[in-house]
């Protein structure tokens, strides 16, 4: 399981930890989910963020795969909401394309990326480099999006409004 915390301030981004937690040495299926709440809950209540982002379900190949990244993804989330953080989803094809530029990128491509955006000295682990990348996305939208939420009503408004969606029906087909 990779997790990632970054402040990102003024479109700069600044890693602050960045892991890939191994999951394999806790034993059971349920003590891994345990071990994945106990991990997310200490990383919130130590860096204390001010949102929580994840990653959408997707299907593997097998359904039972699916069905365990499901709960593995239900235990973070109830650690986030615990918390009190707003928990914002992503499918991993919007974040390759918000940090590679192409929602078809592997994980290579991912690592590379989040290497240069965090400016790290070393190659980050490949689930910590997916985590970051989750991160960064949800900062990319929602700072290309604030001018959107803007509580003033006007011509500039309506129009970001309509390119920024028109812009997304586009690139999601």
């Amino acid at each position: 399981m990779g997790v990632a915390v970054i402040d990102f301030e003024r479109g700069a981004a600044r890693n602050v930890h960045l892991q890939s937690i191994p999951l394999k040495s806790h034993g059971s299926f349920t003590q891994r989910l345990g071990a994945i709440y106990t991990a997310v809950d200490h990383l919130i209540t130590e860096h204390a963020p001010h949102e929580f982002a994840i990653e959408q379900i997707f299907m593997y190949r097998s359904p039972e795969s699916s069905l365990k990244l499901a709960q593995a993804r239900g235990v973070a989330i109830a650690a986030a909401v615990r918390q009190g953080l707003a928990v914002h989803e992503y499918m991993p094809a919007v974040v390759k394309l918000a940090v590679v530029g192409t929602g078809r990128a592997d994980k290579l491509q991912v690592q590379h990326m989040v290497k240069r955006l965090l400016s790290l000295s070393i190659d980050p682990p490949a689930d910590g480099a997916d985590a970051a990348a989750v991160a960064l996305c949800h900062c990319y939208r929602r700072t290309s999006l604030a001018g959107v939420s803007a509580p003033e009503v006007g011509v500039g408004k309506t129009a970001m409004q309509l390119l920024a969606q028109s812009r997304y029906r586009r690139r999601s087909r």
